[in-house]
């Protein structure tokens, strides 16, 4: 319901309409005014578009407009300490593998490096941005451990005991992973093509629509096959079931992060614009697997996920 496809696309035409979209951008504090401003912007015709076409078209943009919030989730709290934040991750962790979330992330990601390491006949790489404890990084090496596929995983993240608390797992576990203090936005000067898959889950809605852009330009100057973003899907359901399933752990701030991050998922198409205006390209897609959105940017010219 929160999707409003139909009032969406007619707001995106009308924005084509007037010309200069995407944005040409030429450094990153460019894209990240012009990601920010043309969502806002898509957002305002979006209402309009809705108003006029009233009805059974209103009152979902209505509700939408009511759940939206800019407000940060707890764990991003500048204040928080170190620890705190990772006793939220690892809820969130433990949230993960209770609804076997890590398989099916997995089996998404598996499929790509498969691909890549047919056609190349060569070990390939994923760097995963945000990675918080390290659960999917370290699903993902274990899995490609399982399969005997040469698959080396790198998860980052700009919290140094989550990359203490990644670090220490992989070596417990003996798996082909490591974890390396990375801020998203600034990634370091990597050889070219340093990563085949570049990846981010359950955490693009904690970012602007500028700094997801931002991510996936400096993406394409280090990947070689595809930047891969998995997050909740926009919908009432979820809006309710997010926290209801987060405060089962008994943990007030994580049930409440959960209400806070259902209210700021992105719909397919804001993920769409984001995409478009980062690259300049519409070698991306966009694709809803039920409760999930996953967004698939291609950079070896191919279009499919």
């Amino acid at each position: 319901m929160l999707q409003l496809k139909k009032a969406g696309s007619q707001a995106l035409e009308n924005l084509r309409s007037e010309g200069n979209f995407p944005p040409v951008w030429q450094s990153m504090e460019e894209l990240e005014t012009y990601a920010n401003d043309s969502v806002s912007r898509f957002l305002d015709e979006r209402f309009k578009v809705s108003k006029e076409l009233g009805g059974n078209s209103l009152l979902p943009e209505l509700i939408d407009r009511l759940l939206r919030t800019s407000d940060k989730e707890y764990m991003d709290s500048g204040t928080l300490s170190e620890a705190k934040k990772l006793e939220l991750v690892q809820a969130l962790d433990r949230q993960n593998h209770k609804m076997q979330l890590y398989p099916r992330y997995v089996t998404l990601l598996l499929s790509l490096l498969e691909e890549v390491a047919t056609r190349e006949k060569r070990n390939v790489s994923v760097l995963e941005l945000a990675s918080g404890s390290g659960g999917l990084a370290l699903a993902l090496a274990e899995e490609a451990q399982r399969k005997n596929l040469p698959v080396s995983v790198t998860g980052s993240d700009i919290v140094p005991k989550f990359i203490e608390e990644g670090n220490r797992q992989a070596a417990e576990k003996k798996l082909p992973v490591k974890f390396q203090l990375i801020n998203a936005f600034s990634l370091p000067q990597f050889p070219e093509g340093s990563f085949d898959l570049m990846v981010i889950s359950q955490s693009l809605h904690h970012f602007t629509p500028g700094q997801l852009a931002i991510m996936i330009a400096q993406s394409a100057q280090h990947t070689t096959t595809a930047f891969v973003g998995i997050d909740g899907y926009r919908s009432i359901l979820l809006a309710g079931g997010v926290p209801l399933m987060a405060s089962i752990q008994g943990i007030p701030s994580f049930a409440l992060d959960g209400l806070t991050s259902a209210r700021k998922f992105y719909s397919e198409l804001e993920l769409d614009i984001i995409a478009e205006i980062a690259t300049g390209k519409r070698e991306h897609t966009v694709a809803c697997s039920w409760p999930l959105s996953i967004l698939t940017v291609r950079f070896d010219g191919t279009t499919h996920a």
